[in-house]
């Protein structure tokens, strides 16, 4: 489906365009007051970098699949749960990939229409398919124990309402093997997530599965994450549309008629450039696999990461800098409780930090080698490790880019640290009309800061003699 916003694409979706965003809207927030001594972390999201990734997943696969291809973009809720970001993202033609209750509701709450949303989770609990159905939104089972439960939602419609089921699909593991981050890896031997293929009569029950089951429509397929290589991605899919043909070929008709290429794409957090590579692994697809592109099958994407990764930003004051051991420490307000996976395994997380003198102006002193360090009370809370940039100063800022996925939008309560402001930005640069500030630069708030008396009651403060027996 196309975007349905009336917006035109920015014409300047280049790496300098990008930084020029970024530049201009943290001088703005320190500018005006977004980021201050009693708020000294907030996360920022660049509007026009998601347009124009959003517009990039449209383009790149409406070039490489034939006239007339059915294909559903969703965007996997996980990767930034945040309401505002699925409503624009929907803004976009983009639906919901949603794995939990939770997420289900911020897709509603977003307005994504039933039709353009999709559940998955490898532990559905039998309310949430029976809310799933009546919903009528798509469900791919993770394993043959949910297809039971399944077929007992399926008898509750009868033959009468078989045409009201919603889209029901599978999921398989085609077990093509690991990336760099084995947590991320999800096509492995043993990974937790589908039905493995390649284990001893793996295949012949998947296939008998859907010949025992004429409603059983779709196949899925998660075979790409960050640290997992275009080959192995492409692999499974390959093999995923491979048992879509035999299962066609063996029912003597059609029954699958959705492959679901769920997983996301890698993000180079090395560099600004916002390509999100879509259209080169759209290529890749249309190559290895053609007959999945002739348009015989719908298809559903589920990118995350890819999407929303480059155009958010985390900004924190430097509250303090001290030496320690001959190296330079930066204390600031941005650590584990925006970025607990960069503090844990910074080796396989690491992100790019910018500095910004106290008016929010791009710094120009002297490179040196720092630590940059957050606010939790353990050693290891580093956002950066040995990292050369501008000597930092109490009172200038850090942004810690790319961060727009599984970062700030999944806080890490260590310390019970407030969750911090988030908020959406748009240059007058970028063709809005309506940003007509003197700065040039409009600002929405996506997500209130966290209160301290939301701390409270979020530890229970509402029941304070709880366990006085």
């Amino acid at each position: 489906m196309p975007p349905t916003s009336e917006r035109a694409p920015h014409p300047r979706s280049d790496a300098a365009a990008l930084v020029a965003r970024r530049d201009t809207a943290v001088r703005a927030a320190v500018a005006r007051g977004l980021v201050t001594d009693r708020e000294p972390l907030v996360a920022l999201i660049d509007v026009t970098g998601v347009r124009t990734a959003a517009r990039a997943l449209h383009a790149a696969f409406a070039a490489a699949t034939a006239p007339g291809t059915e294909v559903l973009h969703t965007f996997a809720v996980k990767a930034c749960p945040l309401v505002a970001v699925v409503r624009l993202l929907g803004d976009e033609g983009i639906g919901a990939e949603v794995a939990s209750p939770g997420e289900l509701a911020l897709a509603r709450a977003a307005g994504t229409p039933a039709e353009r949303t999709v559940l998955d989770s490898p532990a559905k609990t039998p309310a949430e398919l029976r809310e799933a159905f009546a919903l009528g939104i798509a469900v791919n089972a993770d394993n043959l124990q949910e297809l039971a439960r399944l077929d007992d939602l399926a008898v509750a419609y009868g033959p009468a309402g078989a045409d009201r089921l919603p889209p029901l699909g599978l999921r398989v593991n085609p077990q093509v093997g690991a990336g760099t981050i084995d947590a991320l890896s999800t096509a492995t031997a043993t990974a937790k997530f589908g039905v493995a293929l390649g284990d001893p009569g793996g295949r012949e029950r998947v296939v008998r599965a859907f010949l025992d089951r004429p409603w059983l429509t779709r196949l899925h397929v998660h075979s790409g994450s960050q640290g997992v290589p275009a080959d192995l991605m492409v692999e499974g899919v390959a093999r995923t549309h491979a048992l879509a043909e035999e299962v066609n070929a063996r029912a003597g008709r059609r029954q699958v008629d959705t492959v679901d290429l769920g997983g996301g794409l890698p993000v180079d957090f090395a560099s600004d450039d916002p390509d999100p590579g879509f259209a080169r692994y759209a290529r890749l697809l249309a190559h290895r696999v053609p007959a999945l592109f002739d348009g015989r099958y719908r298809l559903v994407t589920e990118f995350g990461r890819a999407l929303l990764a480059r155009p958010g930003l985390v900004l924190s004051r430097v509250e303090y800098t001290k030496s320690a051991g001959g190296r330079r420490i930066a204390v600031t307000h941005a650590g584990a409780q925006i970025a607990a996976r960069t503090v844990y395994a910074p080796e396989q997380w690491p992100l790019r930090v910018a500095g910004y003198d106290a008016r929010g102006v791009p710094l120009a002193t002297r490179p040196e080698v720092q630590d940059v360090a957050g606010p939790a009370c353990f050693a290891g809370d580093l956002i950066a490790r040995g990292r050369t940039l501008p000597r930092l100063s109490p009172g200038d800022h850090v942004a810690v880019l790319d961060t727009g996925a599984y970062f700030f939008a999944h806080p890490y309560a260590y310390n019970a640290l407030p969750r911090p402001a988030v908020y959406g930005f748009l240059a007058a640069a970028d063709g809005d009309p309506a940003a007509g500030t003197a700065d040039g630069v409009s600002f929405a708030t996506v997500r209130s800061a966290q209160t301290i008396a939301e701390v409270v009651a979020e530890a229970g403060g509402e029941h304070p003699d709880g366990l006085l027996f």
